[in-house]
């Protein structure tokens, strides 16, 4: 890849951080946004701005076509062969509340358990509490191993009958580390557990096929792959989404309505009450459209070699502390110095123009569990390269130094 044509496309890399050249390394946290992208939203504004699935005239057919254009996109873009199966929402955070309440309402009762990881962002946690707290069922956790990966040891002693959902990531956006989850299925399949993926960290780096996991649920952001910030993506299983109730309501989501009650629309436009976020939608389709030019084998490999050049140069640091396994990972490199705290680290880059993640990164029972209160996020993507990795390390170990 043409690395620095690709930065070209990239207008905020023009941009100067604390008076020096922006190197951007906080792509876990959220992405940044090519021009066509940008362009996109724009356009739909400009040109053919109208209501969705709710006009005839042609401003509103343009603009329906436009988003479910995207909504075929998305499906082909993960490996569904059902774009009814693609349910839009606001991002990854409200389709695992989509989940945790529309399916967890119904199916979820005393006894009953939600499996997770120790590894789960909050938004993969937190819907889980709230609806088993609700229900009266359980949470109960798999353990992750001293190399950061899962116990499936662990995995297998908790798969009871009991365990109603598992839900967990597909790549730990502090470890890195990438689940066997195809394998973490099949298991799951056998004992009659569903299973929702937390695909926010996967989606970006390598490619997805839904059909081929058989994932009974399946949720990313669209923010984190180039799209805008308000869009992300629910895939679910037909059968399954049928089955559950709205998770919210009004206008969109009904067939009819009465003074004395109402009956929902079909899938997905069941889940997908109020005005849609339209020009979020067709942003994300432009950022589809931008990573299948790039090619995702090409973002893969390049990402991946990024990322072992990066641990590895990391790796020679005197009293550095790596958290993840050495391979198997997506580009993110989490680490603390001894006696060094992370924070005044990321501050001291920041000022030589490194854009540094500090902090628990969304993850605080990893933290707990790293017996460690916050660390330092090195998180590459594809318009990342060698020489910015070189400028980071030189800088890192001077502010250590400093800071010493």
């Amino acid at each position: 890849m043409n690395i620095e044509k690709i930065k070209n496309q990239f207008p905020i890399l023009k941009q100067k951080n604390r008076g020096k050249p922006l190197i951007y390394f906080d792509n876990a946290a959220t992405s940044l946004k090519p021009l066509s992208v940008i362009d996109s939203e724009s356009d739909f504004y400009k040109n053919y701005y109208g209501s969705i699935h709710r006009s005839v005239y042609e401003l509103g057919e343009k603009a329906t076509n436009a988003f479910e254009g995207t909504r075929n996109k998305v499906a082909q873009f993960i490996g569904s062969k059902d774009s009814s199966s693609i349910i839009f929402t606001k991002g990854a955070t409200e389709a695992i509340n989509l989940v945790a309440d529309a399916w967890g309402h119904s199916n979820l009762s005393k006894g009953d358990i939600v499996l997770l990881t120790e590894m789960e962002h909050h938004s993969n946690i937190v819907p889980w509490q709230v609806i088993t707290k609700r229900t009266g069922a359980t949470l109960d956790y798999i353990s992750v191993q001293e190399d950061g990966t899962l116990d499936m040891d662990s995995l297998k002693s908790k798969l009871t009958s009991k365990v109603k959902m598992l839900s967990l990531t597909h790549a730990s956006n502090v470890l890195g580390t990438i689940n066997s989850i195809k394998e973490i299925i099949n298991l799951a399949h056998n004992n009659e557990t569903l299973v929702m993926v937390d695909g926010c960290q996967s989606t970006p780096h390598f490619k997805i096929n839904v059909d081929e996991l058989d994932c009974d649920f399946f949720a990313f952001s669209g923010h984190k792959m180039l799209g805008p910030t308000g869009v992300g993506v629910l895939y679910g299983k037909k059968d399954l989404l049928e089955k559950m109730e709205p998770y919210q309501t009004g206008g969109g989501m009904i067939k009819e309505v009465t003074l004395d009650g109402s009956t929902w629309n079909d899938v997905p436009y069941k889940f997908e009450a109020g005005s849609p976020n339209a020009s979020q939608v067709i942003g994300l389709s432009h950022a589809i459209d931008y990573i299948n030019d790039l090619g995702m084998n090409n973002i893969t490999a390049h990402t991946e070699m990024l990322s072992d050049y990066a641990f590895k140069e990391l790796s020679k640091i005197n009293d550095i502390t790596i958290y993840g396994p050495l391979d198997n990972r997506i580009s993110i490199v989490c680490f603390n110095i001894n006696n060094v705290h992370s924070g005044d680290i990321s501050q001291m880059l920041d000022y030589e123009g490194i854009t540094l993640r500090s902090g628990r990164h969304c993850c605080s029972p990893l933290m707990s569990k790293l017996n460690i209160s916050s660390c330092l996020r090195l998180s590459l993507y594809f318009y990342n390269d060698i020489s910015e990795i070189d400028f980071f390390i030189d800088k890192l170990k001077k502010t250590i130094t400093s800071l010493s």
